[in-house]
């Protein structure tokens, strides 16, 4: 089974670039995860339906309006992804949001049977081209749960 780990954000957004941040973390201390697939999907588009629907399980991570502290990680795993994303938690600059992704992958019967979102609580969405130190500070803690996930996965 292979899993589709994306990671999505403007970098040029300070916080929002949040999930690209997170995928060059993994590539630097994580290089070996087993049957994984890391994209960088910037401000996203339709061309990553593609990459969605043919992924066995997906984990996004991306800022996330949690209203909860600067830096605050938390997961929503199957069901209460898709819940949190169509409640419209998340306020995208991006092209395409990554719920019309989501449903388009539905639509063609190619559905991730498992997927997470590893959402991010920004500080600042305004220019910058690095995140500010609570995002910073809340890179790794992500990406330690985005392996965790992974290996509960693999059980």
């Amino acid at each position: 089974m292979q899993t589709l780990i994306l990671g999505i954000g403007n970098t040029l957004l300070s916080d929002e670039g949040v999930g690209v941040h997170a995928i060059h973390y993994l590539q630097d201390h994580y290089p070996e995860l087993p049957d994984t697939r890391l994209i960088d999907g910037g401000t996203l588009s339709f061309t990553l339906a593609t990459d969605i629907e043919e992924a066995d399980n997906l984990i996004v991570i991306d800022a996330a309006q949690l209203h909860a502290d600067p830096g605050t990680v938390k997961a929503f795993v199957n069901d209460e992804m898709d819940q949190f994303l169509g409640k419209g938690n998340k306020r995208s600059v991006h092209e395409v949001g990554l719920l019309d992704l989501m449903h388009i992958s539905r639509l063609s019967g190619s559905f991730p049977n498992r997927r997470a979102l590893i959402g991010i609580q920004p500080q600042k969405l305004d220019w910058g081209e690095s995140p500010t130190d609570a995002v910073s500070a809340a890179i790794p803690l992500a990406c330690e749960q985005v392996v965790e996930q992974i290996r509960s996965w693999q059980v």
